[in-house]
């Protein structure tokens, strides 16, 4: 469990003094101004576990719903967040054979319960949620990716099974995870329908690779299921964005059909989802950091997240502002306004 110890007394005995590092720290929960500087000892890696020295993060949704105290998910106050991770390892822990001093690395690997986010000089992860960096990518670039990736992967991949030739309609096709779920629906050979909501972010998803792309404050669901799928519906819908875009995505499913969504807190009919016969998962992406289980698959979930970047079939949309690690409360206003197309890069 992370302890801040807060160094406050200038006369402590040299011989006694830590190694310490500058944190982005919040204390309590609360509006963007919670995030204060501060100065606290270096952790050190353990067994199973590497430090890493961060040069980039990104800011997620989850990471403002955790600092509103929304969602009791984030590590024990005071707390550092982030989970996704970019950087360079300097120290290795018993048992890690995988990784080493020097190399350069990504992942989603914190700013949970129990585990210190990326927000920071100095990072301990568990060795399992990091992975060499891609080659074909800048490290700042990759680091914005691994939990938007793996994500659409978890969704896609693992509950929908998607396959090739197959319709895939992708709601919020140029948000975090919806720019990364077009492209890797495309990697897996599918045909990938994206809804944005303006006409800027329609010509944004037909350059990541959707075939159709629908204005949804332009066209109803039944509208564009029959110009797209004949009236027959779509066999699988990713929805991202929650609350009317899921019951939107209950409307343009194929009977039988599978929709995945990431933004289940909400109230809902599900009338047509049984006179459809649906299927519905909801993908979480902090359970394996938050109870342990499925941890085992996290290496592979990250190794194809390598692998296609270094194929060019996955690149990161990113944001037209970035922010630097001090500018946090800056980042999650901007995020919080609906700004941000694409991912917002924190760089150290």
């Amino acid at each position: 469990m992370l302890q801040l110890n807060w160094k406050t007394d200038s006369t402590t005995n040299p011989q006694e003094e830590q190694n310490t590092m500058r944190a982005m720290v919040i204390k309590e929960y609360g509006d963007y101004d919670v995030f204060q500087e501060a100065e606290i000892p270096d952790p050190q890696a353990g067994p199973g576990e590497v430090r890493i020295r961060v040069r980039a993060s990104s800011v997620n949704p989850l990471e403002l719903k955790i600092r509103a105290g929304l969602v009791p998910a984030g590590p024990e106050l005071p707390a550092i967040l982030n989970a996704d991770v970019g950087g360079i390892i300097d120290q290795v822990g018993e048992g890690v054979t995988h990784l080493k001093e020097g190399d350069a690395v990504i992942g989603c690997a914190g700013g949970l319960k129990g585990r210190q986010g990326a927000l920071a000089d100095l990072m301990v992860a568990d060795a399992r949620l990091v992975t060499l960096a891609p080659k074909q990518l800048p490290l700042e670039d990759a680091a914005v990716l691994p939990l938007v990736f793996m994500t659409a992967w978890n969704a896609l991949v693992e509950r929908a099974d998607i396959q090739p030739d197959q319709w895939a309609l992708i709601q919020g096709g140029t948000g975090g995870v919806g720019h990364v779920a077009i492209q890797l629906a495309k990697a897996r050979g599918a045909k990938v329908a994206a809804s944005v909501s303006t006409q800027e972010k329609a010509e944004l998803a037909r350059s990541l690779g959707a075939d159709e792309v629908i204005l949804y404050s332009n066209e109803e669901p039944e509208a564009y299921v029959q110009r797209i799928t004949a009236g027959e519906g779509f066999p699988i819908v990713f929805d991202t964005v929650g609350g009317a875009s899921l019951d939107n995505s209950f409307k343009a499913v194929s009977l039988a059909g599978q929709v995945v969504t990431i933004n289940g807190r909400n109230t809902h009919d599900l009338s047509l989802m049984h006179s459809k016969s649906l299927t519905l998962h909801v993908v979480f992406r902090a359970l394996p950091m938050l109870t342990g289980k499925g941890m085992e698959a996290e290496p592979a979930r990250l190794a194809a997240l390598t692998q296609l970047i270094d194929e060019g079939k996955i690149k990161p949309l990113l944001a037209s502002e970035s922010f630097k690690f001090t500018e946090i409360a800056k980042a999650h206003a901007y995020l919080d306004a609906g700004k941000a197309v694409g991912k917002i890069q924190l760089l150290r």
